[in-house]
């Protein structure tokens, strides 16, 4: 793809991206301590007009955000997609002339830019996260009608030696991915989920150990609203369930839903008794599951309701650990700023991190409160404003 109508799918495609995080580790669910006990953990964002990744913790009962050594990071080529391996030892940035791979501090969260500080792939990748052995990352980029496996040398984070990359067509019309997820490799079912705009959602059967071809036959489920979308996705392994971010998938003016399917032998989707639900807003832009609850960013809400960003949050109920439909905590909704596109939370647990690419401000983090409401705790700039943050990970 060009360079130039890379970028201009820059400012349009940021909108609807969720980080593309992985969700090995998921959130704790209970409430946090506002930062009293320990440092928290590490986060990393891409900050587009800037052309940085920076690097921030909270430290010890401090409101502010603390920068890694050596942050913020110039990458000189916006960075639209970031993506943690499961070890947390490499962060992966993607931009128009590539994937930058870093190594990460585990001590100090510091990058360093790896392989001669030259990209480990030319692929101008959107979306992509990292699969669980640390082998493959995973990725789509826009305009290709494919999802891509990039085989990495867990070991040392760059390209495996001998090995190819390796793809698999998306059914006609689907050619932009706005999310990507990837269940572990050795559960009962390993696959790939990836959003596909208007085409719905794809279940593509991933084996990790393979040294060939690791996709499978993909299938897919249409959006529940002709005239919807899917513009967000994530896998909830403890139930299991996956979540998809729909627009016009409910009635009124936040159309916004949330999918809920239960993923059955075989990766059989089942949507729950009460899917979709709303979720207060136009359209999900990012999805984080926790042990008992779901925290959902919607990017805008009509501007009867005020405009701006938000997050809403929902309990999961369960029976026999069998996930089987969503209430909608009390007071769950939370204003995050504008254009909420993605969401993560430290390793320490204490923090839910939103990502506001329209500022005001960049970032925002909440601590979760017992009913799994969340609460402001500190807003930030991520550099120096306006940054057009595009993608956050953390440390797992």
């Amino acid at each position: 793809m060009k360079i130039k109508t890379w970028a201009r799918l820059f400012l349009a495609v940021a909108l609807v991206l969720a980080g593309c995080k992985g969700f090995w580790n998921l959130p704790s669910g209970s409430g946090g301590g506002g930062g009293s006990g320990s440092n928290s953990g590490f986060f990393y964002v891409a900050n587009g007009k800037t052309t940085e990744v920076a690097g921030f913790y909270f430290a010890k009962g401090s409101t502010s955000l603390s920068a890694v050594p050596n942050s913020p990071y110039s990458v000189g080529i916006s960075p639209v997609a970031l993506a943690i391996s499961p070890n947390g030892g490499f962060l992966y940035a993607s931009t128009s002339a590539g994937i930058f791979a870093y190594s990460i501090n585990s001590s100090t969260g510091e990058l360093t830019l790896l392989n001669n500080s030259q990209v480990i792939s030319a692929d101008a990748a959107f979306a992509m996260t990292v699969d669980s052995t640390g082998g493959w990352l995973v990725e789509a980029i826009p305009g290709t009608g494919t999802v891509n496996a990039i085989p990495l040398d867990s070991s040392t984070g760059l390209l495996l030696s001998g090995a190819s990359e390796q793809t698999v067509s998306l059914p006609s019309g689907a050619t932009n991915v706005p999310g990507l997820t990837v269940t572990r490799s050795g559960a009962t079912n390993s696959y790939v989920f990836a959003a596909l705009g208007s085409s719905g959602i794809a279940i593509i059967p991933f084996t990790s150990s393979t040294s060939g071809n690791p996709f499978g036959t993909v299938r897919t489920i249409s959006p529940k609203n002709s005239n919807g979308g899917d513009t967000a996705i994530a896998v909830d392994l403890t139930h299991p369930t996956l979540y998809v971010g729909e627009t016009v998938a409910v009635s009124g003016s936040n159309p916004g839903g949330l999918r809920m399917f239960t993923i059955g032998a075989n990766s059989i989707l089942t949507e729950v008794s009460g899917s979709p639900y709303a979720t207060g807003g136009v359209g999900p832009s990012a999805i984080l599951p926790a042990t008992n609850y779901v925290y959902v960013a919607n990017k805008t809400v009509s501007t009867s309701s005020g405009g701006g960003g938000n997050i809403t949050a929902f309990g999961i109920s369960t029976t026999a650990g069998t996930a089987t439909g969503l209430t909608a905590v009390t007071n769950g909704t939370i204003s995050a700023g504008i254009g909420t596109i993605g969401l993560a939370e430290e390793s320490t647990g204490t923090y839910i991190l939103a990502l506001n690419a329209g500022g005001s401000p960049d970032l925002s983090a909440f601590t979760i409160g017992s009913t799994g409401a969340l609460t402001s705790y500190a807003t930030s700039a991520t550099g120096k404003d306006p940054v057009v943050a595009a993608a956050i990970a953390a440390i797992p």
